[in-house]
């Protein structure tokens, strides 16, 4: 699925006196005063840095494989937080053409200043980072002008001939853009059915019928700035409207997408007798489980055998962008994409009687699910989804580091389609429970007379908690990197690292140990003869969000988990407790939340515990959330007060 780009910015050349017109007659021919700023609405003004004054998309759908895409959009260029939208990418590949583009800009008043030259219309690779071979490529035009505000419109039709999914409409591509009008039509042939689903759209679709076609049309009007509310839900408020074929052809594979089941009919057969391993080879790796009896071992050394021969390589080209490498080519290479490496797992492992399924998930760290009552192609990577008689096994074929059986924040805790025999069954990936995501903290605490401190600190990381730390800090970052990472991470005012230390272990939920050594400056601060004490060393809450009597979302928190400090402070000789906070705990439909403090010669030992829970709550809720939020800040600020002799430290 494809839309218009406004956002990118890619500079090739400043136009200061634009390029010369070009010959190429505009779809909305250019005329004097076409675009007045005076014309648009006050309220599209507010907040705004760009205003879209017309956007039409007309998608035309010639046959199951084929369709043309037209795209026309004026914009309004208001100050320079809105240049990007300045320019426009148009991608394509081996599988779509693209059949022209044409702009112009105008200026404040709407007088024509120039229009697109070709000469400044870019072709440049889609390089992605990391595909070694890819035929992706888009083209890029902009304009640029100092002079504020003033609008470009653009117009572009590509031939597309992968109609896996069609376009999807989403005209406000920015939530501080506001939009005067936008038309998203689609036109099917007689004989091929639309799906779609219309998010956010308060005017709903009008179909019109002819002799040979249906003509589907969207329109929105004024629609204003949106404002993202903090932990909002992905899309909210941003009209929006996703259409799918029925009947589809991709280079020669045909298929039906009406339902799940028919969808994994069709990568069933775009991946038949891609699965084949050299016979020698399956005897190797017959040898290679020969020792274990647990179906789970046997798995595990499959999957240890794939991570240490072999490495990831994204190649796309055409068809295969869906379509596995054949697993003989795998083995031969030693490299693939997480197509065919799922897919050379998946043959590995029927080499040894284990039967896998090669599965389809939306992948990303902050990636909301698919739905799943819309049956498209969401999907971004493939996994290998591994149902064994005693346990389920979900693997990550493309991580040469992922402990084994590990979906972690990447495609965990989501929906995914398992490509079966039978065709495709929807299936959910490990979701995590807050005791599977801990940080839990221990240290020892030594406070000198001028309230200085050293401190001993061990701090475990389980679950999604040791995410970052294990694929960032640990795998990627040098001992010295890993050090400024410390000093910026560390919740301390005022200190020094003497000495650290990470290990890892691999589990089914792996886990990070991270061991301080740190010199604490003025831990404590004095006053006269009292000395005070904050007793919450590193974990101090500090994201307390404003209320809001209008939010207009829902509230969504998508990480539960666990938060436990235990801190002894060992007090200097001369120093008694004056008086000491009083223990707190509290809990609501967010959480819960627990402090105590104990002294006993000379030691004080401060027991925190903080629990978060994950769900999705009315907007109406997120007062309460704020509250409960502040609640934990506050809690957090406890502290001791200390007396000091006057002999104490001599």
């Amino acid at each position: 699925m494809r839309k218009i780009y406004f956002v990118s910015l890619l500079v090739f050349g400043v136009f200061n006196s634009l390029v010369a017109a070009s010959h190429l007659p505009l779809l909305h021919p250019m005329a004097e005063n076409k675009y007045p700023v005076s014309a648009i609405p006050a309220a599209l003004l507010e907040k705004a840095n760009s205003v879209l004054r017309r956007h039409e998309t007309v998608y035309t759908v010639k046959s199951a494989g084929e369709a043309t895409e037209k795209v026309f959009y004026a914009i309004t260029i208001l100050n320079e937080n809105g240049k990007n939208q300045a320019a426009l990418q148009v991608f394509y590949d081996k599988l779509v053409k693209v059949n022209y583009i044409r702009g112009a800009i105008y200026d404040e008043q709407g007088n024509l200043l120039d229009k697109l030259s070709k000469s400044y219309i870019k072709d440049v690779s889609a390089y992605d980072g990391f595909s070694m071979m890819t035929d992706n490529r888009y083209k890029v035009a902009q304009f640029s002008r100092n002079v504020y505000p003033y609008t470009v419109e653009f117009e572009y039709e590509i031939t597309d001939n992968k109609l896996l999914g069609y376009s999807a409409w989403n005209p406000l591509d920015e939530l501080d853009m506001s939009i005067e009008k936008a038309n998203f039509q689609i036109v099917m042939p007689k004989g091929l059915q639309l799906r779609y689903k219309e998010l956010n759209i308060s005017k709903k679709v009008t179909i019109t019928s002819e002799e040979s076609k249906q003509v589907y049309n969207w329109e929105v009007t004024n629609v204003t700035t949106k404002e993202k509310e903090l932990l909002s839900p992905e899309g909210a408020m941003v009209p929006r409207v996703l259409a799918s074929p029925s009947q589809f052809e991709v280079e020669g594979y045909a298929g039906d997408m009406t339902t799940w089941k028919s969808y994994g009919e069709w990568a069933n057969k775009l991946n038949a007798g891609r699965d084949v391993l050299p016979e020698e080879f399956k005897q190797k790796l017959v040898q290679l489980v020969a020792g274990e009896k647990e179906p789970i071992n046997k798995v595990k050394k499959i999957y240890d055998y794939l991570q240490s021969s072999t490495r990831y390589v994204s190649i796309q080209l055409g068809i295969g962008g869906w379509q596995p490498f054949e697993a003989t080519s795998v083995n031969k290479n030693s490299y693939g994409d997480c197509k065919a490496l799922s897919n050379y797992t998946k043959a590995m492992l029927k080499a040894i009687g284990i039967d896998s399924y090669y599965t389809l998930v939306l992948a990303g760290e902050e990636k909301e699910d698919i739905d799943v009552n819309f049956p498209s192609t969401q999907f971004n990577h493939a996994i290998l989804f591994v149902p064994l008689q005693k346990d389920t096994v979900w693997l990550e074929c493309t991580d040469q580091t992922k402990a084994f059986g590990y979906a972690g924040s990447f495609t965990g805790n989501r929906h995914a389609l398992a490509i079966t025999p039978e065709g495709g069954k929807i299936v959910r990936t490990p979701t995590y429970k807050a005791t599977d995501n801990l940080q839990n903290r221990i240290a020892e605490v030594f406070l000198d007379v001028q309230g200085d401190a050293t401190a001993n600190v061990t701090s475990l990381y389980t679950g999604l908690q040791q995410d970052d730390v294990s694929a960032f800090v640990i795998e990627r970052l040098s001992p010295e990197e890993q050090k400024k990472y410390l000093y910026k991470s560390i919740q301390i005012p005022n200190f020094d690292i003497n000495k650290f230390e990470f290990s890892q272990k691999k589990n089914r939920i792996p886990s990070v140990t991270e061991k301080l050594q740190l010199t604490v400056r003025k831990c404590a601060s004095r006053s006269g003869k009292r000395v005070f004490l904050p007793l919450n060393l590193m974990s101090a809450w500090d994201f307390v969000p404003a209320k809001n009597d209008a939010r207009r979302t829902d509230l969504v928190l998508k990480t539960p988990s666990i938060d436990s400090d235990t801190i002894r402070y060992h007090l200097p000789e001369g120093y008694e407790v004056e008086s000491q906070p009083e223990n707190m705990a509290f809990q609501s439909k967010f959480g819960s939340y627990s402090a105590s403090v104990k002294v006993d010669k000379g030691i004080v030992t401060y027991i925190r515990w903080h629990e978060m829970n994950k769900g999705q709550y009315p907007n109406t809720a997120f007062n309460e959330f704020a509250d409960f939020c502040k609640k934990i800040a506050k809690a957090d600020k406890m502290q001791l007060v200390l007396l000091s002799s006057p002999l104490a430290g001599k």
